[in-house]
């Protein structure tokens, strides 16, 4: 089989997006699954994070997608904010070079807010069953001319209980919707919901989690007192001196309690949990992400779907409480080829759980003892935490080179609207609408972005030009995301 992306037949629009994003060659999922979704199918993938799943569906859903309309046409069901956020800017990028605007739809941000971006040409929508039901029985969200629904991680969307508010989605839209459903893993109560909703699924199975940890160096610590535990992790992390670290804890208490124990010991670190303003959780993520950062904190909430590049290492501070929670942790590292360890700390409460991961994975964890931390090591780890990490591009950072984003002050409340933006732009000399990406109509500010390198031309002639009988400040501002 030709692996290659060109062989998808896919637009010039989105081998260039493809291009710019460094997507070169498919993954297993994505080979496997583009093309079904492609022919109009109802597909049914069963992968594990770290796969390249989201750009199997939102590859095809971008291609199928068309600009000129208005109304929503593909929905993307997540079961956590973190999710969303992340899922909706990797369809940004991959629609971009197709100027598809995508919006997001969660809690914990206004509504009215949202039901104002809903009100503008939007393509795609990515958000958690809750909220999207709130806005479908609003009447904010549009799905009459929908053509494909996403159930992402749909195991956890049972686990969290949100497989009711899915089922009232489901009812809501056209039988003719193209359904793609993607899980982990797929149980009985999974398997009843398919037979319900989706007519006729391909069905398509890759690696299960539990065979992909064998690329992964695990090992063992058992504490015989839960006090003595922060020592030892305090060791054991010197003595791996990682590049970057996930560190697992059971309860949002123990996240606070240890970021601050390591602070105390200079180290410095991030964290998220369920009780951190959402706006400040994104903020985390994305910096941890971008290596501002080494040691992030967390509770279970980063323990599914999250994706971090090259993340060196994973610590189970606190033993999971589920065998298939061991498995979702330990999968954030070694991802994508890349080698990855993950090291767990064991209570004599905890030896239970620990058999019981054992047998669900297939093997024993190796069981390490501590060896001394040497003068050298201590030196080297304190070194490392003194230099700053790297600083590593945001996804989507090759498109500087292609597209300019400008600001442009006037917007909603001066009545500016997309037509106004679009008309002085191409009354500009070597300038057409298709240079025009997405327009962003804000209440005081509005941003759009230019294409084809012909930002600066169009920067330099808005200096002078006027848009809706006034001369207003546009400047070049950083690019989305």
């Amino acid at each position: 089989m030709n692996t290659q992306f060109e062989t998808m037949k896919l637009s010039k629009e989105m081998m260039q997006a493809l291009g710019i994003l460094n997507y070169h060659k498919p993954t297993e999922v994505q080979q496997k699954v583009i093309p079904l979704i492609l022919e109009g199918k109802n597909v049914i993938g069963k992968s594990q994070t770290g796969s390249g799943k989201t750009a199997a569906f939102g590859i095809p859903i971008c291609e199928m997608v068309g600009w000129d309309e208005n109304q929503m046409q593909a929905l993307i069901l997540e079961p956590t904010r973190e999710l969303t956020v992340q899922v909706k800017q990797e369809l940004f990028h991959i629609g971009r070079t197709k100027r598809l605007k995508v919006a997001d739809l969660f809690g914990g941000f206004p509504i009215d807010k949202q039901i104002q971006t809903l009100k503008q040409k939007n393509h795609i929508g990515v958000g958690t069953p809750g909220r999207i039901l709130d806005h479908i029985e609003r009447g904010s969200l549009n799905l009459s001319k929908l053509k494909i629904l996403v159930i992402d991680e749909a195991d956890l969307m049972l686990d969290m209980g949100f497989l009711e508010d899915v089922e009232r989605i489901l009812e809501s839209v056209d039988e003719a919707v193209q359904i793609l459903l993607f899980s982990a893993t797929i149980g009985d109560p999974l398997d009843a919901f398919i037979g319900r909703y989706l007519h006729k699924p391909e069905r398509v199975w890759i690696e299960s989690e539990t065979e992909s940890l064998s690329i992964i160096e695990q090992k063992l610590y058992e504490v015989n007192d839960a006090e003595d535990k922060y020592e030892l992790f305090l060791q054991v992390l010197k003595q791996e001196n990682p590049e970057s670290a996930i560190i697992f804890c059971g309860t949002r208490e123990m996240v606070n309690v240890l970021c601050r124990m390591l602070s105390r010991d200079q180290i410095q670190t991030g964290m998220i949990h369920g009780e951190i303003d959402q706006q400040d959780r994104i903020k985390t993520i994305e910096n941890f992400r971008r290596k501002k950062f080494r040691f992030l904190i967390c509770t279970d909430i980063a323990a599914r779907g999250i994706d971090f590049e090259k993340l060196s290492h994973v610590f189970h501070y606190d033993f999971p409480t589920g065998k298939e929670t061991y498995v979702h942790r330990t999968g954030r590292t070694g991802r994508k080829g890349n080698q990855g360890i993950a090291i767990c700390f064991v209570t004599k409460a905890d030896q239970k759980m620990r058999l019981m991961t054992e047998e669900f994975i297939g093997y024993q964890i190796p069981v390490c003892t501590l060896g001394e931390t040497t003068n050298e090591m201590e030196k080297a780890f304190y070194r490392k935490q003194k230099e700053k990490p790297g600083f590593v591009e945001a996804k989507g950072a090759g498109y500087k080179d292609v597209i300019l984003r400008l600001s442009i002050s006037g917007g909603k409340k001066s009545k500016m609207r997309a037509q106004d933006i679009v008309g002085t732009i191409c009354s500009i000399d070597g300038i057409d609408v298709l240079d025009i990406g997405m327009i962003d109509v804000r209440d005081s500010l509005t941003y759009v972005e230019i294409g084809n390198g012909k930002g600066s031309l169009v920067l330099d002639a808005l200096q002078e030009k006027t848009i809706k009988g006034k001369l207003r400040k546009v400047q070049a501002t950083k690019n989305m995301y």
